[in-house]
């Protein structure tokens, strides 16, 4: 355990944004998981919903430095990609 008191506030502060990232990451998966079912339904006007707001907390998750930028933008392309393959088989 340390013992200077800005090595325990660290500590603390560290706890603290560990969760706080780790509750952004659990929202993102599961918007993913809402976007993925709805186009395993054929729901392809909701998918379409789920999309855009798994693309805004994509984006926010990154301004926040949570995940990469790059990693956010591929995870967008590849769920765009997946809505539009989706829809042309349909």
């Amino acid at each position: 355990m340390s013992i200077r008191k800005s090595a325990k506030k660290t500590l603390r502060q560290d706890s603290v944004r560990r969760m706080r990232n780790r509750s952004d990451k659990s929202a993102l998966k599961t918007q993913i998981k809402k976007f993925v079912s709805a186009i395993k339904s054929h729901d392809f006007d909701e998918a379409g919903k789920h999309l855009s707001i798994v693309t805004k907390k994509l984006d926010k998750i990154a301004a926040k430095n949570i995940i990469h930028k790059k990693t956010a933008s591929r995870k967008k392309s590849r769920l765009a990609k997946f809505l539009n393959k989706q829809k042309a088989a349909a």
